[in-house]
């Protein structure tokens, strides 16, 4: 017995990038703890929600919306990797790992978005 999103390897990527983000963010200063660490935490957080609230008893049209809430949610965490990088909380490899995992995420979201008529 499972729900529908938890099949979807989308939701799944979406999970390990929350996981991943959390433990990234630990390592910020302490004064962006509400600011910055906060902000990308919940927008990584925020991707695999959207995913499982779209996908329960929701037409296409509005399972689409909920995606398109999803790869924005995942637009704002790279905004946030690239100011960690500016403000040197994230060496260039963490930032480069991150990037190309939300990457490649975002084409994956964008295909299945397309599926969805």
């Amino acid at each position: 017995m499972s729900f529908k999103f938890e099949k979807l390897e989308i939701w799944k990527d979406a999970m390990v990038l929350g996981n991943e983000i959390d433990v990234l963010s630990s390592s910020f200063p302490r004064k962006e703890v509400y600011n910055l660490s906060s902000q990308i935490r919940r927008a990584a957080d925020s991707i695999a929600l959207n995913i499982s609230e779209g996908s329960i008893l929701q037409s296409n049209p509005e399972q689409r919306r909920f995606m398109g809430y999803a790869i924005r949610s995942l637009a704002e965490v790279v905004t946030c990797l690239h100011k960690a990088k500016h403000r040197n909380y994230l060496d260039e490899s963490n930032f480069s790992k991150s990037y190309a995992f939300c990457y490649r995420l975002m084409n994956s979201m964008i295909a299945y978005r397309k599926t969805l008529k």
